[in-house]
């Protein structure tokens, strides 16, 4: 620095060195690598800005002048940008709005106390075709980030044209004079952040939250449009899928699913770790019902989950103001999310059980209770949306373990449902139905009998599946134990109706499925039709016909309860009844889908199976007596 120069530029020299050496320094940080750790890096950030800000407190010091405006400005700049990098937007808006009204005062005009869109129209013509027009863009650009940061979307879309036209402004060069007087050796006050680039950034953030915005208003016809703008423009790979991917939720929207899965093939193609292209994609094909094609997709969505880099965040970037800061909004924070590993690893385990791929089932079932029991040693983590509960876990990859033919390891999970559980049964239990109350409250009193009513169901399907597992195992002896253990825990049950003292649970009572009372009486009807069936292979067909008959008045729609009560009928010698009784189980058409039902309370395949053509053959002998 020259000596022989003005005191007042030889003070704005030595900002100048100091702007420039505060910029250098953090550059060469940046540039480390991954020398520093995250909160090395931020520590750095904070000691940094307040540097800036000291440096801005002794510019502003002294009375506006034009002389030190554009250096100002430029330190104006780089303190927000450090402020802004620390999500520090209030105070980030507070040094624009002062810079602001300084740059108003130099320029001879007074402030406006207005919106924001005139205040920045007047701003811009105040210093149209001055040296500080430049300085002022770079200012907006800030403005900008801070309203996306904030989701100050109605700002932004009043004052769109402008902050658009931006990025043609800065790329025809505005500071194009600047770079030369730096090539040449000029002294220069350096930006923290490339304008230019942050433009860039700020445009297809733009519309990436805008895009989200419409489509959670119904609005997926005006997203697409602006998304498929959004994918041409230059930004970062990770960016760019994000568009592919908002236009494919758009196309579902729209109905028009083969053309959401091929935006959802090129977000994945554009950014392999977009793992959202992956779950919509599953819910696609689950929509199609392709079931396979679903199943491949969780495969991959669960593999991919459990990648180290899935744990790191997508938008992940050395520069201070990353997408992550700007895309801040609720609508696309829904359209982005992703259930956990251990949800993926349990839908798939699930889907494969219920879709005849039973030891790929199996061993999903045993990963996901060995992640658990891990979790649990570490604090257990909350899962969104939430898992099943352990114990129905344990009952879900005991019924896999049934149908894959593992009765052993089926009653090992059992027992330990019911070792954990059956010193916390009440003696009696009554179901009340629930009132007409606002949703919170009816919640509140849900849960104060959830668990005990939980508990005593996982333990009665503990012993139905014990049961079932003996019925595999032909130890009808055994199987009848079990049975009669669920039967017992069961009938301690009581359903209470509004104005009604309590009853005996029937199967009138049952408003829909997936209620307490549903569950209740599927277990009991499964429980006594279990029984029955174990009974007729003793030749005990008066207790047998006994417990299938009150199976099916606890579950009218138990298949094998209908057609084993005809066969016992039909070995008393009541032929007709049987026939009958054949007749009405075949005519049944309200089963639920196996979607539906959780895989304990479905009907069991292991048990003495009847040949319903053999049945059909025995009507016909029966010929013209059935009319009688």
């Amino acid at each position: 620095m020259s000596n022989k120069m003005s005191h007042p530029l030889s003070l704005s020299d030595r900002w100048i060195q100091e702007n420039n050496e505060l910029v250098n320094k953090w550059k060469h940080q940046e540039g480390g690598g991954d020398a520093l750790d995250r909160d090395q890096i931020l520590t750095h950030l904070r000691a940094c800005s307040s540097e800036f800000h000291k440096l801005l407190r002794k510019i502003q010091g002294i009375p506006p002048l034009a002389d030190h405006t554009q250096l100002e400005l430029t330190v104006v700049y780089n303190a927000c940008v450090s402020s802004a990098a620390q999500s520090q937007f209030s105070e980030a808006e507070l040094l624009l709005t002062q810079a602001t009204e300084r740059v108003l005062q130099v320029t001879g005009h007074d402030p406006v106390a207005s919106d924001h869109p005139v205040f920045w129209r007047t701003l811009l013509k105040s210093v149209e075709s001055t040296a500080l027009n430049s300085c002022v863009l770079y200012l907006l650009c800030l403005q900008w980030a801070i309203w996306l940061a904030t989701c100050q979307l109605k700002t932004i879309q009043g004052f769109q044209d402008e902050l658009f036209s931006l990025s043609e402004t800065l790329s025809a060069g505005v500071r194009d004079d600047m770079k030369m007087k730096s090539e040449a050796g000029g002294n220069i006050p350096l930006l923290l952040m490339n304008p230019r680039r942050l433009v860039e950034l700020l445009q297809i953030c733009t519309f990436i939250v805008q895009g989200a915005e419409s489509l959670s208003e119904g609005r997926s016809s005006d997203a697409l449009t602006g998304l498929q703008t959004a994918s041409s423009l230059p930004a970062p790979r990770t960016l760019i899928a994000y568009t592919h991917l908002l236009s494919g939720s758009c196309l579902t929207h729209m109905s028009r699913p083969q053309m959401a899965l091929q935006c959802y093939r090129k977000a994945l193609e554009t950014d392999s770790q977009c793992v959202c292209s992956l779950y919509q994609s599953m819910l696609i094909y689950r929509q199609l019902g392709n079931t396979q094609a679903e199943i491949q997709a969780l495969r991959l969505l669960h593999s991919t989950l459990m990648l180290p880099s899935a744990t790191e965040p997508a938008l992940a970037t050395t520069d201070l103001l990353s997408p992550s800061l700007l895309l801040c909004s609720q609508s696309l924070s829904y359209l982005l999310s992703v259930p956990s590993a251990l949800s993926v690893l349990h839908n798939l385990a699930l889907k494969c059980v219920l879709h005849g791929r039973l030891s790929e089932g199996v061993e999903c079932y045993l990963d996901l209770l060995a992640a658990l029991h891990s979790e649990d040693q570490h604090g257990v983590q909350a899962e969104v949306p939430p898992l099943p509960k352990l114990p129905e876990l344990y009952l879900e990859a005991g019924a896999a373990l049934l149908m894959a033919r593992r009765p052993a390891d089926c009653m090992a999970l059992c027992d330990e449902v019911i070792s954990t559980t059956l010193e916390l049964l009440p003696e009696k239990l009554v179901l009340e139905e629930p009132e007409e109350k606002s949703e919170a409250e009816t919640r509140a009193v849900c849960s104060e009998g959830e668990d005990r009513v939980g508990m005593l169901l996982w333990v009665g399907a503990a012993y139905l599946l014990q049961g079932h597992c003996h019925t595999h195992l032909t130890d009808w002896k055994q199987a009848v134990t079990h049975y009669t253990r669920c039967i017992n825990l069961l009938v301690k049950v009581r359903f209470k109706k509004r104005g009604f003292p309590p009853q005996i649970p029937s199967a009138d009572m049952v408003s829909k499925q997936e209620t307490d009372v549903y569950i209740l009486q599927r277990l009991k009807g499964l429980s006594l039709a279990g029984r029955g069936i174990s009974f007729t292979q003793t030749d005990q067909l008066r207790e047998a016909l006994r417990d299938l008959q009150l199976s099916l008045q606890a579950f009218p729609d138990c298949v094998s309860a209908g057609l084993w009560c005809g066969e016992v009928l039909w070995r008393l010698g009541r032929r007709r009844e049987a026939a009958a009784c054949w007749e009405k189980t075949w005519s049944v058409t309200t089963q639920p889908s196996v979607e539906s039902l959780c895989l304990y309370l479905q009907e069991p395949q292991s048990c003495p199976l009847l040949d319903s053509t053999e049945l059909r053959h025995r009507i016909q002998e029966l010929g013209p007596t059935m009319s009688a």
